[in-house]
């Protein structure tokens, strides 16, 4: 396989570095936060169109390591994951999808199932999930509510609504209003706390769809000096902080610092 994907633009440097992943969001001026959301959706735009070349998932099955099931957010296919896709594959891990999901429209209890019947299908154990976004809701939902035995051995998830996002109210169709902090699926899982420690939650100083960041309880929470919901997904640091949480004894031997680290 071939190693991670570019980042993309960057844009203009940082804030002065504040507290935990260098950038207090607060602080991030608007004309930034413009910037940051305008990246993101080319970004967006760019994999949907990349997501109909010719890469398969049988690409990313091979390897010795632990295995590696991925979970896409809202509107996405797993090509979105591809940059992360990379990385651990190049790292010796089996990366699977499930096509099943296809645009991952369906309601989170669904799409966990099939989850879960894929692991069993492939007899898959001792599973690190990878998740963007909704996908992050759907394995916190698997760890928690149907793997009863075990299969799931923890998560990294990027840009995940674990506490919901305020425009969702706003949305014009039911499987985004889903992500509302009121919706009964969501606020379940708020209350399910024991899978919380087996998780690592990533996410930026500033995200275009979830204004309340994805910071868990009880999880690792790593904060990184990025903008953005889908870019975050391509950029370098968030590449580190999913290799260390995929082998958190060995670190990211590229040497690129993974971001603020919190409990």
């Amino acid at each position: 396989m071939t190693g991670s994907l570019p980042a993309g633009a960057a844009g203009p440097p940082l804030e002065r570095p504040s507290g935990a992943g260098g950038v207090d969001p607060g602080r991030v001026p608007l004309v930034r936060r413009a910037w940051w959301a305008a990246l993101d959706w080319a970004y967006a735009a760019r994999w949907q169109v990349r997501s109909l070349g010719p890469t398969t998932a049988d690409d990313y099955r091979t390897g010795s390591g632990q295995p590696v099931v991925v979970i896409p957010g809202v509107y996405e296919t797993w090509h979105f994951m591809r940059p992360l896709m990379d990385a651990l594959h190049d790292r010796g891990h089996p990366v699977h999808v499930l096509p099943v999901l296809r645009h991952n429209l369906r309601p989170v209890p669904a799409s966990a199932r099939d989850v879960v019947a894929y692991l069993h299908e492939h007899d898959l154990r001792n599973v690190l999930v990878l998740a963007h976004s909704k996908g992050g809701l759907i394995g916190k939902y698997a760890m928690s509510q149907l793997d009863a035995d075990g299969r799931i051995d923890r998560m990294v998830a990027v840009s995940t609504p674990f506490a919901g996002s305020v425009y969702a109210r706003l949305a014009p169709v039911p499987h985004l209003r889903a992500f509302r902090a009121a919706d009964p699926v969501l606020a379940g899982l708020a209350r399910e706390l024991g899978a919380n420690a087996r998780i690592t939650s990533v996410y930026g100083v500033f995200d275009t769809l979830i204004p309340e960041g994805s910071e868990l309880a009880g999880a690792t929470n790593v904060r990184l000096p990025v903008g953005g919901h889908f870019r975050i997904l391509g950029d370098a640091r968030t590449r580190s902080a999913v290799l260390a949480a995929a082998d958190p004894g060995g670190g990211d031997p590229s040497g690129e610092p993974a971001g603020g680290l919190s409990r």
